[in-house]
């Protein structure tokens, strides 16, 4: 009892941050997405490639979540956007109370897009509210397409599965209609796209998803 306790005084403590950043950025008017996936399914490939594309249309920042090193942030930040590392020495999730200590500063005000590059894991940050808008689940070919099914926690909950590194479909045992379909039966609203970092391939309609989100932000005034 006493572990469920302390879970819930977690969560608790998590949600009341959040609502603190969902204010924040419902008055700064900042579209906040939450990039959540294994590791090495591609998140930081997919910033990469989409970064350029939607910084026409707003100010874009991303905050990138490891246990060590900070490699994706420096990526990311050749692209000349903010970028900040967040590390969580051994947590296999961002919490929002990291996500308010790492906004602070010039560079990450008057935004009109945060991406939250979230630690990779298909189960932990889940359960953590960071006050986004969209969480969104990252699937890379290569890890099989058995795990919407196996993990259903985060693709039940995703306003989008994004399919990564379909340039190596014809190389591996992935059955991307079985993916449809468990995706449909956990989370009927969502919406699955398919891309490769690599070849560019359905990057635009990724970057169209994210702009009509972007859009409808704008136009109700946060």
């Amino acid at each position: 009892m006493k572990n469920v306790d302390v879970r819930q005084k977690v969560l608790a403590a998590n949600e009341r941050a959040a609502a603190q950043l969902r204010r924040r950025f419902a008055t700064s008017e900042t579209l906040v997405v939450n990039l959540i996936s294994s590791p090495g399914s591609g998140k930081t490939s997919l910033l990469e490639a989409s970064v350029p594309r939607l910084r026409r249309e707003a100010r874009v920042a991303v905050l990138v979540g490891d246990i060590a090193t900070e490699r994706d942030a420096e990526r990311l930040g050749r692209l000349g956007i903010p970028a900040r590392q967040i590390l969580t020495g051994g947590a296999c999730h961002l919490d929002a109370r990291l996500v308010a200590r790492h906004l602070e500063g010039d560079e990450f005000s008057r935004l009109g897009l945060l991406f939250i590059e979230n630690v990779g894991n298909l189960i932990c940050p889940t359960s953590y509210d960071l006050g986004e808008h969209f969480k969104v689940a990252l699937l890379s070919v290569t890890e099989g397409d058995d795990k919407p099914f196996k993990y259903p926690g985060i693709f039940s909950r995703a306003s989008a599965t994004v399919i990564t590194k379909i340039d190596l479909l014809e190389h591996v045992d992935f059955d991307l209609e079985a993916v449809r379909e468990q995706i449909s039966t956990l989370n009927p609203g969502g919406s699955l796209l398919t891309t490769s970092s690599r070849s560019g391939e359905g990057v635009d309609a990724w970057c169209d998803w994210v702009r009509a989100r972007l859009s409808v932000r704008m136009s109700s005034g946060g």
